[in-house]
């Protein structure tokens, strides 16, 4: 298992500042809509916050009961009414600042320490706390993030009048998207141990990768909207089914409930219509080139559509451009995706429990297999 280092420390204080920022404008932005009488838009930018922190807390309590079970009940119902008030993850910040500064500036192994003193016990303690945190955003930036991203540029794309609070709201979606995808990227580096440390470089293709073939989705998306709304849901729809089913199909064993797995599961039928994950941590070889393919004859097609059956719309210079957007982010999503999976890609597959077992603490006990096994791997 790799180490919890300084630049680690930075990234998460770099992620608590855009997270409390990132609360500030979407209230910001939604109060601007309000102020003008544009209530939809203020009302789905406040909706996919509440739905992403709702769900979060959610997922975030049932952990916390998990790992605390036989623990003093008191201290649970506490814990119940932090992630009643939408608190439960800033809980989860306190404890990665406080395992993780002690893992990256206060450890020291000489002389004789208690097993919960550690450096290897603290550093696993630290990367624990961390990657569960990076578990919900991503629950977070597909909940919320990702499609607030779509109705802002949509709203760009449908009113010729552009403010400053509505680009603020897309480069905080662009920032917040960046900082979840490569974050977790890291946290699944560094939680199982036979793969490679992600480093500088792949890093960078793997987040143009990501926010490349996401971007030119959501122009898709926001261009089947301008045509027909109801044609937008029902393709949402049917892509949201197809990933349920898929997930269905791989038997995901995350969580302890079935009333928790099918929320999981749902949820996950939600993250795949944005982006590429593999849930079951095995080659992806397939299922990654099924998924792009359709999602690139999708938008292809809708660009047809627009040119056959709106060729008074497909001549005008906005959509000229949006177009020429489209495509050139898929293609350079695709060429960084192939990039990434030919030299980046770890080679390992590790199988349930076999790599997590062969972890040691470091202080004379193996590793609980944590339930970051069964998450969304690549």
């Amino acid at each position: 298992m790799m180490k919890y280092t300084k630049e680690n420390f930075i990234f998460l204080l770099c992620g608590i500042i855009i997270y409390i920022v990132d609360i500030g404008v979407d209230f910001w932005v939604a109060s601007k809509y309000f102020y003008k009488g544009q209530y939809t838009w203020a009302i789905l930018i406040i909706s996919f916050r509440c739905l992403s922190s709702l769900i979060t807390q959610i997922f975030s309590y049932q952990w916390f009961k998990n790992d605390c079970e036989g623990t003093d009940p008191e201290k649970l119902k506490l814990i119940f009414l932090v992630h009643f008030f939408h608190c439960g993850i800033f809980i989860r910040y306190w404890f990665a600042l406080k395992y993780g500064c002690q893992a990256a500036f206060k450890q020291n192994s000489n002389g004789d320490v208690s097993e919960t003193d550690h450096p290897n016990f603290i550093q696993k303690q630290a990367i624990d706390v961390l990657t569960d945190i990076n578990m919900l955003r991503i629950f977070k930036t597909f909940l919320e993030t990702t499609p607030q991203l779509f109705v802002q540029i949509y709203v760009l794309m449908e009113h010729k009048n552009h403010n400053f609070y509505q680009y603020a709201a897309i480069i905080m979606s662009f920032c917040g998207i960046s900082f979840s995808t490569v974050d977790y990227q890291v946290s699944l580096r560094k939680s199982l141990p036979d793969k490679e440390r992600f480093r500088v470089l792949s890093k960078l293709v793997y987040l143009f990768y990501k926010l490349l073939t996401i971007t030119s989705w959501i122009l898709s998306i926001s261009l089947v909207t301008l045509l027909s709304a109801r044609s937008s849901v029902i393709l949402l729809i049917l892509l949201w089914s197809c990933g349920f089913a898929w997930t269905l199909k791989q038997h995901t064993t995350f969580c302890k409930s079935k009333e928790m797995e099918f929320l999981y599961r749902t949820i996950i039928g939600i993250v795949l219509l944005f982006t590429f994950f593999n849930i079951k941590g095995r080659k992806t070889k397939v299922p990654v080139s099924i998924y792009y393919v359709t999602h690139s004859l999708v938008t292809v097609g809708i660009l047809l559509v627009y040119w056959f059956w709106k060729p008074s719309v497909a001549k005008e210079i906005h959509f000229t451009i949006v177009g020429i957007l489209t495509i050139l982010c898929l293609v350079l999503g695709i060429v960084f995706l192939v990039v990434y999976y030919g030299l980046f890609h770890p080679t390992y597959y590790c199988k349930q429990q076999t790599c997590f077992d062969e972890v040691d603490r470091g202080a004379g006990d193996n590793v609980e297999i944590g339930r970051f096994q069964n998450f969304i791997m690549q």
